[in-house]
């Protein structure tokens, strides 16, 4: 376990790696969705804001110039509180392999050939890897530092079914083997809190993505935001009825999810302005403060059942 803690966090990981702490730059870089544009939905996930939950991420132009000039601005600014950090382009919002692969490539290479970026991160649905992608992702992979993100959110086909996410666990699991098979680290994003599901069905999703050897697992906090269509469906639903059940559900899952698996993420934030609820759920730091702080009162760590 890095750095003492009880968890394999990401952070300690980029820092051994690197050798320095290590800033991620989330970015918008301008790509859609097909949930979005009719090629296998509209309306996108129920789950997900207008912004493609990239309300956090710098917004880039399409010219690879101005691109490259947005990453360089971020860059300038941050380096102010971490003259020696090191950085990690992620590629947040939307779909980010739903494009010809000559724009991909145009835009992953405006972010690695600035000579500060330490290596690409980019977030997008199983679905959005046919070979050509993956032949890209393989050269990148080669050369740099890199993972991808794939958003799966639960395993369970009817909840994606009921999240009009418009693609199958199965589109999942043929993804990940595909990443994995390439030497591709491939990091796993799931949902806690999804409507209709119960925390053992929460807990039955961790335990099936980590049958496959992936190099990390993002928990998110199920947020409920203004722009998204869930809201407008169930304006009244809250996911969690306080951080103390939050925190123990998170714990629970750590436990389960194997010691040399990265973790990236235990929770989730938006922007106040669209949050609806659980309102506490812009207590980012809070929140992990308590799970430190329950990890350590039940003297548990990551993986400490997953052989169970």
């Amino acid at each position: 376990m890095q750095g003492g803690e009880r968890y394999n966090s990401i952070g300690d990981y980029l820092k051994s790696e690197f050798g320095h702490k290590t800033v991620k730059l989330s970015i918008d870089a301008g790509f859609t969705c097909p949930n979005r544009d009719g090629t296998v939905g509209f309306g996108g996930c129920a789950f997900c804001s207008e912004g493609g939950s990239g309300e956090l991420a710098s917004h880039a132009s399409s010219s690879a110039i101005d691109y490259s000039a947005s990453i360089s601005e971020q860059i300038d600014r941050l380096s102010e509180k971490w003259p020696d950090a090191c950085y990690i382009a992620y590629f947040q919002s939307f779909t980010n392999t739903y494009a010809p692969v000559d724009i991909l490539r145009a835009r992953y290479y405006a972010a690695l050939d600035d000579p500060r970026i330490s290596g690409i991160a980019i977030a997008t649905r199983p679905d959005c890897l046919g070979d050509d992608v993956l032949d890209l992702l393989d050269e990148i992979n080669k050369n740099h530092f890199m993972w991808v993100e794939l958003g799966l959110q639960s395993t369970h086909n009817a909840t994606l079914k009921a999240m009009n996410t418009c693609y199958a666990y199965e589109d999942y699991e043929n993804a990940a083997e595909a990443l994995i098979s390439r030497g591709i680290r491939a990091v796993t994003h799931l949902i806690l809190g999804l409507p209709g599901e119960t925390q053992d069905m929460m807990l039955e999703s961790v335990r099936k993505v980590c049958s496959l050897p992936v190099f990390g697992i993002k928990l998110h906090l199920m947020n409920i935001v203004k722009t998204s269509p869930l809201y407008r469906a169930m304006p009244e639903y809250v996911p969690f009825d306080s951080i103390e059940e939050y925190v123990d559900l998170v714990v629970r899952c750590l436990e389960i999810i194997p010691a040399e698996v990265t973790i990236h993420r235990l929770t989730g934030d938006v922007p106040r302005k669209i949050l609806v609820s659980p309102e506490w759920s812009y207590r980012k730091r809070t929140i992990l403060n308590m799970i430190n702080s329950e990890l350590k009162t039940r003297d548990t760590r990551q993986g400490a059942a997953s052989a169970l």
